[in-house]
């Protein structure tokens, strides 16, 4: 996949305006939803420009009012230590949720800002409740939203707790790979939004190990890297690495 196929799919993701439309749909939505219940909720969504790497949807502390549906590029969550040091807490692409956290206290606690040029929908959760009081399919959407953060929370707790460099980076890696993607990327192809610091940040691991680890990572002829471009070659083996963990979700494939 080339550099103009991926600015190519991002555009057509820009240009997108209605949930009809959206390549995204049944990843973020019911399939069961038919064509009068996505315009209704269609009527609540607001899509603004895109967001430029740096802008923040949100920050720690700001009164909660909505989620936010990511149609392109990478929102990174993060908070904010006493001291002022900070902790990503994980990286939204295209067709998830993010929000979620602040729903029980009303106040966002982790802050939300664009890595890369990025586009949503904001859903005011307000309007959205009323829905899934309405609509029994779009509410066992949201508990599958909420259970899929608790288990990748709980996922990250491990890695973190238990894991190894290798072991981290390539669950990281097949966490990446196996995510939904618009019709066009290849599962085997990932184009990394986030820098080796982050990833580093989020891992628990220095920019330094990352970029050993990924080195060795290739040498060993698992995967193909060209700085943020990695192409995945040895499926098995950074499963092997990873270890098994029920807490992974969808397996990769």
């Amino acid at each position: 996949m080339n550099d103009l196929h991926i600015k190519a799919i991002q555009l057509k993701a820009f240009r997108e305006t209605s949930c009809q439309s959206c390549s995204l749909r049944n990843f973020c939505l019911p399939v069961s939803l038919d064509l009068v219940e996505i315009e209704r909720f269609d009527e609540i969504i607001t899509r603004s420009r895109p967001i430029h790497a740096g802008e923040h949807l949100f920050r720690q502390g700001n009164t909660f009012s909505s989620l936010f549906a990511i149609r392109s590029g990478c929102i990174k969550t993060y908070c904010l230590s006493d001291h002022g040091d900070e902790q990503i807490t994980g990286f939204g692409l295209p067709s998830e949720l993010i929000g979620f956290s602040g729903i029980d206290s009303k106040i966002y606690p982790v802050s939300a800002v664009a890595i890369k040029t990025t586009s949503v929908c904001e859903i005011p959760y307000s309007k959205f409740d009323q829905l899934t009081d309405q609509m029994s399919s779009l509410k066992k959407q949201l508990i599958h939203s909420l259970s899929k953060e608790i288990r990748n929370d709980l996922r990250v707790k491990l890695l973190l707790g238990k894991k190894n460099a290798a072991e981290r980076l390539s669950d990281f890696l097949l966490d990446i790979a196996a995510r939904p993607k618009p019709a066009g990327y290849s599962c085997h192809y990932i184009v990394l939004p986030m820098s080796r610091d982050e990833i580093g940040n989020y891992l628990g691991l220095a920019a330094e190990t990352v970029s050993r680890t990924l080195s060795r990572l290739q040498q060993d002829g698992l995967i193909k890297v060209d700085g943020r471009k990695i192409e995945i070659l040895g499926i098995a083996a950074l499963k092997a690495i990873s270890g098994p963990c029920i807490l992974s979700g969808q397996p990769y494939s």
